[in-house]
């Protein structure tokens, strides 16, 4: 009895054991390797656990290149691994180019991916262009009528430029710098129009793509349309603002013409007042010449009926005009 539970336990001792080999060490893994003609060592395999590496990471993509006739060491690929770059897209794109006759080796491809770039996307790129469409640009001819232009670029993937060159949106800023110049020398937007090829001539001859990731191959003008009189809307703009000077101007003289009306209003009162004091004066004037002899008690009586004479006919007067404005047809 106690040999059958001795045997029990070595038994479930060797499975554990085996259980935990083959799920730490890729057996399976290693076979396939040495069936596809790639010798790696066992060791090496379970030297990756400990580096933190997924063996199925490097050895699929070493297996893809061994058949592809590409010779890649497997420290290059760990490498590569743990400095975050994507190995299996860096050997897809290498097998890629191989099959182009591109020139690509891994340490390019290796800089390519860990510089953010698809080295795979590039690679296809590089062999079937790629077209661009710009969004439409709006430009100005000289006759003041607006051109928006959409262009298609066809470009090619330049592998050596690949890092560090300038992406897509550069090449869509250039071309619509280029748009925005070559409409804008235009003399008028007819010509823009019959010669849509002109813009696209002008602009490839810039050299739009130095210091880009990319060659361009040709730019086709896709779409022209009119749009609107931008000329006429600055001259009218021009005249409005123009208007709105004059009305303060003329504002500023109205105000200035009021204020004016004011002040001699004002000196007005002041001349009255000057009136109303001299005449206060006169009275005085006259009791100080009866006193002293200067004038007579029969003078003092002709002065006052002249002054009721002038009273009167004063009195007469006004009702005269206010008849006359109540009656105008007794002219």
């Amino acid at each position: 009895m106690g040999s059958f539970v001795s045997i029990s336990i070595i038994i479930v001792v060797i499975i554990l054991f085996l259980t935990i080999l083959f799920s730490f060490v890729p057996i399976g893994l290693w076979i396939t390797a040495y069936f596809s003609g790639v010798r790696i060592g066992f060791f090496t395999l379970v030297g990756m656990r400990f580096r933190r590496v997924i063996p199925s990471r490097i050895v699929n993509p070493l297996i893809k290149a061994t058949k592809a006739g590409l010779e890649l060491g497997i420290d290059k690929l760990e490498a590569h691994y743990l400095a975050g770059g994507d190995v299996n897209s860096v050997v897809d794109a290498l097998i890629a180019a191989q099959r182009a006759n591109i020139p690509l080796e891994f340490e390019r491809a290796a800089a390519i991916d860990l510089a953010g770039r698809n080295v795979l996307e590039a690679v296809q790129v590089s062999v079937n262009p790629k077209v661009i469409e710009t969004p439409k640009v709006s430009a100005v001819a000289k006759d003041g009528i607006e051109v928006m232009v959409k262009a298609r670029v066809t470009v090619r993937a330049n592998i050596e430029r690949l890092v560090g060159g300038a992406g897509e949106e550069t090449i869509i800023a250039r071309v619509g710098e280029g748009i925005v110049t070559t409409v804008g020398s235009a003399s008028s937007h007819k010509e823009v129009l019959e010669n849509p090829d002109k813009i696209s001539r002008t602009v490839l001859e810039k050299g739009l793509d130095a210091g880009t990731a990319f060659e361009i191959l040709s730019i086709d003008i896709a779409d022209v349309d009119v749009g609107r009189n931008i000329g006429a809307k600055l001259q009218t703009d021009q005249a409005e603002a123009d208007k709105r000077i004059a009305q303060a101007k003329a504002e500023e003289r109205r105000a200035m013409a009021v204020a004016r009306e004011q002040e001699m209003k004002a000196e007005v009162q002041a001349m009255r007042a000057k009136v109303v004091e001299a005449e206060a004066e006169v009275p005085l004037a006259l009791a100080k010449a009866l006193r002293e002899g200067k004038l007579g008690v029969m003078d003092y009586y002709n002065m006052k009926n002249i002054l009721a004479d002038t009273n009167m006919r004063d009195a007469i007067s006004k009702m005269s005009r206010v008849d006359e404005k109540n009656n105008p047809t007794n002219k």
